[in-house]
């Protein structure tokens, strides 16, 4: 469908809605079947963009349940996507660009969380798959779609998905904190070089959100040792324990409304920033 006939459906089926903070924005978001991916997704479809949802092949159910769930499905393309297979990208920046026409904001959002252990017993394997998705992921990425945005006389936005460990770093999280403290480096890389094209680059950095990323056994295990299977209510004293506010984790909606606000206009000269999302984590441990 191209872009012309998908602002004629959205005016017809919704006449009365005043113009959205990325009205008919296109955006690219990478894991957008579940989490903090389908939370901004559906945030910014709220504001007026439409989205092409990447994520691979065994979320596309997933995805597609999510489009069926909108107001108006055609505001969602899924597409199936490894960010660690550059070709898969390819293939979902060139079909979401036939459908919409261009791309105007794109959340590098797909990542792992894998257990780790102190440097000397890391498993190779760990180290490879962490850097493959979280980092060499993101390069993928960009090398797909900057192109594209290069080519866009309005523009762009992108956010790169970093964590508070992308600011500091802590124990047994060797491959998560190399590749999440890399994006930063990339984000101003990238910043500099999108510039020219009025582009603009940053990085959000949240603390634990409230997904299965986190709330998973094997995860909340490492607050709670003396538990064999850990439920999100026996951890919650550990994890508010080092945030400033009285909150053991965030939700995904918290980080894509702050996607949302460095994607529109509120954010136009906002570039190369790195935006903690932690409850003051960073500054009570900093």
């Amino acid at each position: 469908m191209r872009e012309d006939s998908c602002d004629q459906h959205r005016e017809h089926h919704h006449p009365e809605l005043p113009a959205g903070r990325v009205q008919d924005r296109i955006a690219l978001v990478t894991g957008a079947a579940g989490g903090i991916g389908s939370a901004t997704a559906q945030r910014l479809i709220e504001e007026g963009a439409r989205v092409i949802a990447a994520d691979l092949e065994r979320q596309q159910e997933a995805l597609e349940a999510l489009r069926a769930s909108l107001p108006d499905p055609s505001a969602l393309l899924p597409v199936v996507a490894d960010v660690t297979d550059r070709s898969s990208l390819d293939v979902a920046v060139a079909r979401g660009v036939e459908e919409f026409g261009r791309i105007d904001i794109v959340f590098a959002n797909a990542g792992v969380l894998l257990q780790e252990s102190p440097v000397e017993d890391l498993p190779d394997s760990t180290w490879r798959t962490v850097l493959d998705v979280n980092l060499t992921g993101v390069m993928n990425t960009a090398r797909a779609v900057f192109p594209v945005l290069k080519q866009n006389p309005n523009g762009s936005a992108v956010v790169l998905a970093s964590s508070t460990a992308g600011i500091r770093g802590g124990a047994n999280s060797s491959a998560y904190t190399a590749a999440k403290t890399a994006l930063v480096g990339l984000a101003e890389t990238w910043a500099h070089e999108l510039g020219p094209f009025g582009g603009r680059v940053n990085t959000t950095h949240p603390t634990a959100v409230g997904t299965e990323l986190v709330l998973n056994r094997d995860f909340m295990r490492k607050f709670r040792p003396d538990l064999e299977d850990p439920q999100p209510a026996d951890v919650v004293e550990g994890f508010s324990k080092g945030k400033l506010l009285d909150v053991p984790w965030i939700d995904p909606i918290d980080v894509a409304n702050a996607v949302l606000f460095l994607v529109s206009d509120e954010a136009r000269y906002i570039t190369g920033v790195h935006l903690p999302i932690d409850a003051g984590s960073t500054i009570k441990w900093g």
